[in-house]
């Protein structure tokens, strides 16, 4: 079993947790992984024994069970019966400790914040789903907050001080505790918030049938699928036409929802994101003539630290490595010469094939004739012999339109694909899609990504491997099926299950916090951002 001591404190010498945190559930969340897939991580203070060592684990099914339960121990456990007992934004303060009349580049700066409910009653637990971030909107600059639950309703908020000049301070409340708990049980409760339809084509005849991953049916079902990942797809056999008479596959919302009527309240719009005050809401920040670090070159495999960068005149600088002062993108041609770019994902890599595009123009389009929509992209340059190749992840994709499945296939089976080699890179990025589902689907889908790329590197450990991490999106959506708090475990378990690879990490998660986004697909400035750290890290 595992067991906790006093994490608050205990964890905060140990390790840097990220910034919208729910604290609790990161810190075993995190340990857990390690143990699981890499090895027990201690220090002087915590250490965390596991029921089950490594040799015991013998498939993914066991991986997963041992990943959901750690998680589900550490989520608040707490119900509400008068939304006047949960936590308020308004009636919580935040107050800088040890506050300076001077602060200098370099510096640290912490927020204690201490947590009230409607009645003003003080909240004696933890759990809050909070983002915190600095910004300086005359600069363009910005950078996340490290957030430490001590487990009594009292946060600590750490930040690092990177630029000169006045900087605001912003706390948010995404999330009272008991919206975070109520969100954990609607999300693992089942596979009913999302229908997919398939359509069938057998000689002449055209059928529409229900897919999914949980279909609630005793009728014959076409099971789409490796059993060797326990990975499946479900569709009713229409009568009479066969399985592989499967092309496409089209998804929408279901008018369901696994909260109760109380809980919803905890999600109005109103309710999502509101500032916490602050007796103190900006700090005038001096450069103090202090000598900067000497960083190395951002390369692969290089452990990130949070917040793993900050954004200044809106370029993005990495904390842990050299992003060097030139434009990376100034060299793309000579950069991409000769490589073959493999990119696997959702419409946010969508937006990298686009605007790679756009910023070199001896790329061209090569038309595929694909039919439907979300179609795969191939992108040439005969005269630098560039290939880039764009292609959607495997379900869940949640897309109105029909979309072809004649060419399906899982990230994990398409690595398993490649040759590899030094002039081959593969970029790719899994997360939103997911949110709706439990969130099972999404760590068996990671485990065995991560094999795909340990037999990768195996035959070909000169090839690239690049994962950009999901990012925050809009608060107007429904939140009991894609909430930051299911998008910020998913973002946690990414960084952690890959971690002790040679990947590089574009951590998307990040740059929307310390930008201030709340948008689904980002903007053109913070996907140059993301592009120029992706191409550090192949040049």
């Amino acid at each position: 079993m595992l067991k906790t001591c006093n994490m608050s404190r205990a964890l905060a010498k140990c390790f840097r947790s990220p910034s919208v945190l729910l604290v609790t559930s990161i810190i075993l969340l995190s340990f857990t992984i390690h143990w699981i897939l890499i090895k027990p991580l201690r220090c002087s203070h915590f250490q965390i024994k596991y029921a089950k060592p490594l040799a015991t684990l013998v498939d993914n099914e066991e991986k997963v069970t041992e990943i959901f339960n750690a998680i589900t121990r550490t989520v608040p456990s707490v119900y509400f019966t008068n939304i006047s007992t949960t936590t308020s934004a308004k009636n919580s303060r935040g107050i800088i400790l040890d506050l300076k009349k001077q602060y200098c580049v370099g510096d640290s700066l912490t927020v204690q914040v201490t947590m009230f409910d409607y009645v003003g009653k003080r909240k004696t637990y933890g759990g809050d789903f909070l983002r915190a971030r600095i910004f300086s909107p005359k600069v363009e600059a910005g950078a996340s907050g490290r957030i430490d639950d001590l487990n009594n309703g009292l946060y600590n908020v750490h930040f690092a001080l990177f630029w000169e000049g006045n900087v605001k301070i912003s706390i948010l409340l995404m999330h009272p505790s008991e919206g975070v708990a109520a969100l954990w049980r609607a999300r693992n409760s089942g596979y009913k918030n999302i229908i997919f339809y398939g359509q069938y084509e057998y000689r002449s005849k055209k059928v529409q049938s229900e897919c999914g991953f949980e279909l609630d049916s005793d009728e014959a079902k076409c099971e789409y699928g490796a059993k060797e990942d326990k990975d499946f797809f479900y569709c009713i056999k229409p009568d009479n036409v066969s399985c592989e008479s499967l092309i496409s596959v089209t998804s929408k919302e279901r008018s369901h929802t696994y909260l109760n009527t109380l809980e919803k309240t905890l999600f109005l719009r109103s309710n999502i994101g509101v500032e916490i005050p602050q007796t103190t809401e900006s700090v005038d920040v001096m450069s103090c003539n202090r000598n900067s670090e000497v960083k190395p070159k951002c390369s692969t495999g290089m452990f990130q630290p949070f917040p793993s960068g900050y954004f200044l005149n809106n370029v993005w600088y990495p904390v842990f490595c050299n992003l060097s002062t030139y434009d990376p993108q100034s060299h793309i041609s000579n950069c991409l010469s000769g490589k073959k770019i493999y990119i696997m994902g959702d419409s946010t890599l969508l937006q990298w094939t686009h605007y790679i595009a756009s910023i070199m123009n001896s790329l061209k389009f090569f038309d595929l004739h694909a039919s439907g929509s979300f179609n795969t992209l191939l992108l040439l340059d005969t005269d630098k012999n560039v290939y880039i190749h764009w292609k959607k992840h495997g379900h869940p994709l949640l897309i109105a339109y029909a979309f072809t499945v004649k060419d399906y296939s899982t990230v994990n089976q398409e690595i398993d694909r490649l040759e590899g080699g030094p002039q081959t890179v593969f970029v790719f990025s899994l997360g939103h899609h997911f949110r709706p589902f439990p969130i099972t689907l999404f760590i068996n889908r990671l485990l065995n990504t991560r094999k795909a790329i340990e037999r990768l590197f195996l035959r070909s450990p000169d090839t690239k491997v690049i994962i950009r991490t999901e990012n925050t999106r809009e608060q107007s959506v429904a939140m009991d099926r894609f909430s930051d708090f299911y998008g910020y475990i998913q973002y946690q378990l990414t960084k952690d299950i890959f971690q002790g690879l040679n990947v590089g990490i574009i951590d998307a998660w990040d740059m929307s916090i310390a930008s201030g986004a709340f948008e689904l697909h980002p903007s053109a400035s913070t996907v140059k951002n993301q592009i120029n750290m992706f191409l550090k890290y192949i040049c």
